[in-house]
């Protein structure tokens, strides 16, 4: 068995037995048929999208990325986490735009296939995911096109080719995506930060970016109906999500971590990044 298969205890029946407000059924038929309108424009746009400067380019991804959010009934709070001793506390600022420097390494925690759009809304970059996205229906193609590396977990020899491309587009000035956890997790829950590809960044010398994800509903209790874990199905949990009344998204962009100074070995690079990345992702959970 691969070390990057799914390794998270989160199960359906052990990990999203609370039952959270319901919206009607001709509400969840309008909503995934605005979601699905809203995909397939973003397919067909593709093309024309990569052809604009990167600056018009990042705010129509941006836009689009709530607008699909916002079709499956999903309000999304932005912000910024200041860093400690700045006025005395750290908090959001609720800013909304693109947060933290160029061409970093931006990492958060992992719950759902929301996480992706949800960080498209605050900062697009490319992503990386397992090969096997590529083969969702309609997503596959979007995220292919989209310029995501794909990480083939089921043949470790493959990881150093994987941190090489990604260090290249880092190197390029363009953010990647990545959730070192390696699989999903429930929310109330979550897994170790794999190192591996925090490797990436000590080779660019690029900053990392801790992302913290968190689900609730609109009285504030948490939730994990969003929640894409075990042996979950893309079509059940689309299904589920689009039936939660209140849905809210909290993404918190924390303060950059810049590369690490001289080490005795680049494992010790790589490890010290994830180590202070987790840190700051679980200290603002």
């Amino acid at each position: 068995m691969s070390v990057w298969l799914p390794t998270a205890p989160c199960r359906p029946e052990t990990c999203l037995g609370e039952r959270a407000p319901e919206v009607s059924h001709p509400r969840r038929v309008l909503r995934l048929t605005a979601c699905l309108v809203t995909v397939a424009a973003g397919v067909l746009l593709t093309l024309p999208v990569r052809l604009l400067p990167y600056g018009a380019r990042d705010r129509l991804i941006r836009l689009w990325a709530r607008v699909v959010l916002r079709s499956l009934g999903v309000t999304v709070h932005l912000g910024t986490a200041r860093p400690p001793g700045a006025n005395g506390r750290t908090g959001a600022n609720g800013r909304t735009g693109a947060v933290g420097a160029d061409g970093a390494l931006v990492v958060a925690n992992h719950v759902s296939w929301l996480d992706i759009p949800l960080l498209a809304a605050g900062r697009p970059g490319r992503s990386l995911a397992k090969t096997e996205v590529r083969r969702w229906p309609v997503l596959g193609p979007l995220v292919a096109w989209g310029g995501t590396v794909f990480l083939d977990r089921d043949r470790l020899r493959t990881l150093p080719d994987t941190v090489a491309a990604v260090a290249e587009v880092l190197r390029s000035g363009h953010p990647v995506i990545v959730f070192p956890e390696g699989s999903t997790w429930c929310g109330r829950e979550s897994g170790r930060f794999r190192p591996a590809l925090f490797q990436a960044a000590v080779e660019a010398g690029a900053f990392v970016q801790p992302v913290t994800i968190r689900y609730r509903l609109a009285d504030g209790r948490p939730t994990s109906a969003p929640a894409f874990i075990g042996d979950d199905g893309l079509l059940t949990s689309l299904a589920r999500v689009v039936a939660v009344r209140g849905l809210v998204a909290e993404v918190t962009f924390l303060p950059p971590i810049p590369p690490p100074g001289p080490q005795p070995t680049r494992a010790g690079a790589r490890r010290e990044l994830a180590r202070a990345a987790q840190a700051a992702v679980e200290g603002i959970r």
